[in-house]
């Protein structure tokens, strides 16, 4: 049994159906699992065992009686907290909403179980969905299971523990600023930030809001390039008022072997500045990708000024979430906009423009963005993958201290603000790109360092297959030690 917890979720759907193993032996496995090592790592902050074994039982039934529920057939599988699922706490981590159970599921789940997936828990988040870590009052703090003492990343943080530690076989996140890419790269598994609007959205959002915030996403996290084809093709498509008048179909990979691929390798900026092991690992996969005949540049980058794309990134994203705001927060934030000793280029300052901008000024930024959305359409025209970090380090020591704004971390020997780090979330985030995170080796420390395979919207099948093919001849997912 020792090979089932890191096989790929694909491998484990296999073997139930070629009754090598049950779905409640499974599941069960899985569940052992979780009671051996989650209480260190707390990624898993609700279960539902009891209903779980029933599902997992009819699937055994159904497997019996020759009925395929689909190709998630009896996998036992987490989802993120944020994710609407009957009869479990959609909190946010918010403390004022630890009593709102929905009695509906959000639509990605509903994909999910009607491929056949069990879904056991619900894993952990920051509050909000809104730092690079995952801690709140209600469930506490998660660990990165490479080390307890640093963060698994966030939001998504419990989802890319639980995979990491071998806890669950397949887990959904959401992305709108690294949230499901930055915590695969801090606990080295995949994932997967979708292009915007292909893969429905509702049903992870907070009581009474249902329209879709720009720039976020849903999508999987997983142990295998494969496992995130796998589950696009289950979870893309319209919601339910677009599926009345389109169809959505992903065109397949551009390219199917390394040698083929036109790959521009960006191992840091100025906005962002990457520690030097880090952009040494990425370098070490652009010299694997040349020395398999893949064309690579270390030059060809779109034709957009990467400062400007940080800063307006940055406004329209804090417009995004701003309708999460108290009035307090307004407040405070219309003090911040008009303290003249605020540094104009500040995150803070930044932010409080996005969270009180005005629609007409939003459309400025959006014609603007449209502008570089043109561009990385162009540059897409002569490369397949544009490959950079996922942030600025490995993952770092667990700091809940004060604003999330001043909190830094070590680069280069250096103080960085951490926030300085979401340009590389932003870059292609904003202009609605799909990205990949894979496995990419580890630090001098030993830690998971993660590459970013940025491809042309809608193409997402293209960013996936680099990382799988990458996954399979460079380097792939390792467990961390201590959780055999």
């Amino acid at each position: 049994m020792s090979e089932l917890h890191y096989a790929s979720a694909t491998q484990l759907v296999a073997k139930i159906k070629a009754r090598e193993i049950g779905c409640v032996e499974l599941l069960d496995h899985f569940l052992d699992r979780v009671d051996r090592y989650n209480p260190a790592l707390n990624a898993i902050i609700w279960m539902d065992p009891d209903g779980a074994r029933a599902r997992a039982g009819a699937a055994d039934e159904a497997l019996a009686q020759g009925e395929d529920w689909g190709p998630l057939h009896g996998l036992p599988m987490t989802i993120k907290e944020s994710f609407n699922f009957a009869g479990s706490p959609t909190t946010w981590g918010k403390p004022e909403l630890k009593d709102n159970i929905p009695d509906s599921n959000a639509h990605y789940v509903d994909s999910l179980l009607g491929a056949g997936a069990v879904i056991f828990g619900k894993t952990n988040v920051p509050i909000n969905l809104a730092d690079w870590q995952s801690f709140n009052e209600i469930y506490g703090t998660t660990n990165n299971p490479w080390d307890l003492k640093l963060t698994p990343g966030g939001s998504s943080g419990g989802s890319a523990a639980a995979l990491a530690a071998g806890l669950t076989g397949l887990d959904a996140g959401s992305d709108i600023g690294a949230s499901i890419r930055n915590p695969a790269h801090y606990c080295g598994v995949f994932g997967h930030k979708a292009t915007f609007g292909i893969v429905p959205g509702d049903g992870q959002s907070l009581p009474g809001s249902f329209s879709q915030a720009d720039i976020a996403v849903v999508g999987p996290l997983a142990r295998s390039a494969e496992d995130l084809a796998l589950s696009l093709d289950i979870t893309a498509g319209p919601n339910q008022f677009a599926g009345t008048a389109w169809r959505l179909q992903l065109p397949g990979p551009r390219k199917t072997a390394l040698k083929d691929f036109k790959v521009a390798v960006m191992l840091s900026d100025p906005a962002a500045e990457v520690d030097q092991a880090y952009q040494d690992c990425l370098q070490g996969v652009a010299d694997a990708l040349a020395k398999a005949g893949a064309t690579v540049s270390d030059s060809a980058r779109p034709d957009v000024d990467t400062a400007r794309a940080f800063e307006v990134y940055i406004t329209i994203l804090r417009a995004a979430t701003s309708r999460s705001a108290t009035e307090e927060q307004l407040a405070y934030f219309a003090q911040v906009a008009a303290d003249g000793t605020v540094d104009d280029s500040s995150y803070l300052a930044r932010m409080a423009r996005g969270v009180l901008l005005p629609h007409r000024e939003w459309l400025v930024l959006d014609n603007e963005r449209e502008i570089m959305r043109h561009a990385w359409a162009d540059f897409f025209k002569q490369w397949d993958i544009l490959l950079c970090p996922a942030a600025t380090s490995a993952a770092w020591p667990h700091d809940q201290a004060g604003e999330r704004q001043d909190r830094t971390i070590t680069v280069n020997g250096k103080q960085q603000l951490g926030v300085e780090q979401m340009f590389w979330a932003g870059y292609p985030n904003m202009v609605f790109l799909p990205s990949t995170v894979a496995p990419a080796g580890h630090s001098p420390e030993g830690l998971p360092l993660g590459l970013q395979a940025v491809a042309a919207e809608g193409e997402d099948k293209t960013a996936i297959e680099f990382c799988r093919l990458t996954s399979a001849e460079i380097f792939g997912f390792r467990p961390p030690p201590g959780y055999d």
